[in-house]
């Protein structure tokens, strides 16, 4: 069972998504509140993913992300919200979002998302995909590796062949299970292995390291529609 925290300050959007998701069978929203509470109750709960609004008043989505990637155990979070804009993007995939998704998503791309995101993969609607590349590849993805002729090169160099394999299957959007599967390993084993890669290409996401990968030709650009 996936387990999702829904944070947004519309009750009614709130209970539209709940009802949405828990169609599925396979997911349970145990949470369900606005910014000021979301916080608490998502560290006692430890949901496998947060549907975050992005545009929400005082505390504002960036700020309750922040707060949910300092979390001794982070869930996964994915941005929802009805703006596709690049400052919202950048932003989000900066303070360590996995995904970014609009309201008007369809319900079944909406359950698929889920499902992709609690596995540890990354997700983004086709306009945010394009937004996403466009930044990373334009501003260096604020990892430290805007140089692909150079400390790309050199970070990459400090991968292992299994790091590498995994890199690329991460940049192809696939979550961990299918990693796992691909490889003939555990999805634990990935996800020692997806830190390990993060730690040394100084990327603070996925989304960082898939664009990085696709920068040094490794794969093409990370996105899942």
């Amino acid at each position: 069972m996936i387990h999702v925290a829904i944070v947004d300050d519309e009750a009614l959007v709130r209970v539209a998504l709940r009802r949405i998701l828990e169609t599925a069978g396979d997911i349970a929203v145990v949470v369900d509140c606005d910014g000021r509470d979301a916080v608490a109750a998502i560290e006692a709960a430890g949901p496998d993913l947060v549907l975050l609004d992005a545009v929400m008043p005082a505390p504002d989505g960036l700020t309750v992300l922040r707060e949910l990637r300092a979390l001794p155990r982070p869930p996964a979070v994915a941005m929802l919200t009805a703006f596709d804009t690049s400052a919202y993007i950048s932003a989000a995939m900066r303070e360590g979002a996995t995904g970014f998704l609009l309201k008007d998503t369809a319900v079944g791309t909406l359950i698929d998302a889920v499902r992709v995101l609690a596995s540890g993969g990354t997700v983004f609607t086709p306009t945010v995909s394009r937004t996403v590349v466009r930044g990373y590849l334009g501003a260096g993805a604020g990892t430290g590796l805007d140089n692909p002729g150079g400390a790309d090169a050199v970070a990459l160099g400090l991968l292992t062949l299994r790091e590498r394999e995994v890199l690329v299957l991460l940049a192809a959007g696939l979550p961990n299970s299918d990693i796992a599967a691909r490889l003939g390993i555990t999805v634990a084993t990935v996800k020692d292995h997806v830190r390990a890669v993060l730690r040394k290409l100084d990327a603070p996401n996925r989304v960082a390291a898939a664009v990085l990968a696709h920068r040094a030709g490794l794969a093409p650009a990370a996105e899942r529609t």
